[in-house]
């Protein structure tokens, strides 16, 4: 065995993670790598290089919950290998996620379901459950605009100063955003504005109920009864989305008297980020509809190619 050979051999088998080749080297960043790596480290570069992130609990800005309970990790460990999507295969997963469902439409005012299942999803993060959100409002529009006989090219969505993820919704699904902006002394979406913003082709008004840049609460009661009287002057119905941001899960615990969420009948879905809230973890968004009726089924899709008939 040539020198070259046994000098790859010792470092490969016997060198500590420092006195490995590898971790000598720059980090490939523009290719795939040519050669395998020890995971000891891998992980070693990986964790190394995180210290140049900020120190999440010293981020003052952040929304988010920046200390976990140790049973969070094991719990989140439990289900690194699952894919959690293959209800078939994973009921109990799926019959927590339901349990979870059912907890939220409780707390933010549900009606009851039918059922005895309210509808609704966990997403990736807040962003994707106003989407979904965003997606049933112009659906539910787009089937009373053609019951009327009526064109559909031309939808808007009225809203205050609102997360990029409203304005990712309308570019995408090709709604003009009708966002109302701050102005010295008026820092959210107040009813006189709103209403000036309204016509027959807005899908939905959006408060955000935690605004990203203040904090502030856009109330979604005097929004909904100036569209209450919106609609006995013109005969238009609009629906409500409450993007619950940080509020959806502080609100009922800290401000119960407030009337935000379902208690209005305008609300047809509410979407929030469930780690805004003391001590949840990140990565876990919420959106809630009303009732099956807000919900068109069209969006709803069911597969069978993981076994039984799913539901997503």
């Amino acid at each position: 065995m040539d020198q070259k050979l046994l000098t790859d051999f010792r470092s490969e088998l016997l060198d500590s993670r420092f006195g490995a080749k590898a971790i000598s080297t720059i980090a490939e960043s523009k290719r795939f790598p040519l050669h395998e790596m020890r995971d000891d480290v891998a992980f070693q570069i990986i964790n190394d290089e995180l210290y140049l992130d900020g120190n999440a609990r010293q981020n003052l800005a952040t929304f988010c919950q920046t200390w976990d309970d140790e049973n969070v990790h094991k719990l989140m460990d439990l289900s690194i290998n699952k894919n959690w999507i293959d209800k078939e295969e994973y009921p109990q997963s799926a019959a927590i996620d339901l349990r979870c469902v059912n907890m939220v439409a409780d707390l933010w005012h549900a009606p009851a379901p039918k059922n005895g299942q309210a509808v609704g999803t966990n997403t990736i993060g807040s962003s994707e459950a106003c989407m979904l959100g965003g997606m049933a409002m112009k659906w539910r529009w787009r089937k009373r605009m053609e019951a009327a006989g009526k064109p559909t090219d031309k939808p808007n969505l009225v809203c205050g100063p609102v997360q990029i993820c409203w304005h990712k919704f309308a570019r995408y699904w090709d709604v003009e955003l009708r966002e109302i902006p701050m102005r010295p002394g008026q820092l959210f979406m107040d009813p006189k504005r709103m209403i000036e913003a309204c016509d027959e082709n807005t899908i939905g008004v959006v408060p955000t109920f935690g605004v990203t840049y203040t904090g502030n609460y856009e109330f979604p009661q005097p929004l909904h009864d100036a569209l209450d009287k919106f609609q006995a002057d013109t005969g238009i119905d609009i629906d409500m989305h409450i993007d619950a941001a940080s509020g959806g899960f502080l609100a009922p615990f800290v401000a119960p008297d407030i009337v935000w969420d379902f208690r209005l009948p305008r609300v047809k879905s509410i979407s929030a980020s469930g780690h805004k809230f003391g001590l949840a973890p990140l990565g876990c968004g919420w959106v809630i509809w009303r009732d099956e009726e807000a919900l068109p089924q069209e969006l709803v899709f069911n597969v069978d190619y993981l076994g039984g008939q799913i539901g997503t």
